[in-house]
């Protein structure tokens, strides 16, 4: 599995989940572009995996995903001077939670410009660079209410469904150049995204009572399905959502 010689982009990458999934792939050996804004906690979480001298590095790349002319220039140039971009993680999302009748225009498209239109503009920057080395490894990071829907987040469930829609488009067009796109819908973990919920005792119980698997997920769950789309291994595995959610929905 390992991923040495290979460059890879993680969006928010600040993140409980996102700074793990880093660390994982510089622990297999990438050279890891941790992504997320400058007043994150990215130079923290860079020099963590920096301190553990693994085989692999880190650097952190401060941007915000809302300015999509701005990343898809900033994306550009570091595969240019990296020479390509071989593995695209697009983790970032943000999610408030509130009736639908009482999101602003301007907050529905703000989500979706930072969880789905960003995603967007990074993959196109960093697919010449695929297609000319006949190899990549895009991985969209969605979510299991997209499969039924969720109360209170409707611009986040839509735009968790948009990636589903440009992980399937994009491996359908990029497949032939030697590039897989997948997804993954992940559940409930037990991160900052959980303070929207008033009660975290009664949603834990809640979680817990829907999963087959009666434990809550870890950021690991996530970093090692990452890591297995992320290699050559899984080279023939294209266009698929797979859900990382200890079984709460099978489909």
């Amino acid at each position: 599995m390992s991923l040495s010689g290979r460059t890879a982009l993680v969006t928010g990458a600040a993140g409980g989940l996102g700074s793990v999934t880093a660390a994982a792939l510089a622990g297999q050996g990438a050279r890891v572009l941790a992504l997320d804004l400058p007043v994150s906690s990215g130079d923290r979480v860079v020099a963590e995996i920096e301190a553990e001298a693994g085989p692999g590095s880190a650097r952190f790349i401060p941007a915000d995903l809302a300015e999509l002319d701005a990343i898809r220039a900033l994306v550009t140039g570091l595969a240019a001077e990296y020479g390509q971009i071989d593995i695209l993680v697009n983790n970032a999302a943000v999610y408030p939670s509130k009736p639908f009748e009482e999101y602003t225009t301007q907050e529905w498209q703000r989500v979706q410009r930072i969880n789905a239109d960003a995603a967007f503009a990074c993959a196109q920057a960093v697919v010449p660079g695929m297609r000319e080395a006949g190899f990549g490894r895009i991985v969209n990071i969605t979510s299991i209410t997209f499969f039924g829907g969720w109360e209170l987040l409707a611009p986040y469930v839509t735009s968790k469904g948009a990636l589903v829609g440009l992980t399937r488009a994009l491996a359908r067009e990029l497949g032939p150049h030697g590039i897989t796109v997948n997804a993954l819908a992940l559940g409930a973990f037990p991160t900052a995204a959980e303070e929207i919920h008033p009660d975290r005792a009664a949603y834990e119980r809640f979680v817990l009572d829907h999963q087959a698997v009666k434990r809550r997920g870890r950021p690991d769950d996530v970093a090692n399905a990452v890591l297995f789309f992320a290699t050559e291994e899984s080279g023939f595995i294209t266009g698929q959502l797979i859900a990382v959610d200890g079984g709460w929905v099978m489909h």
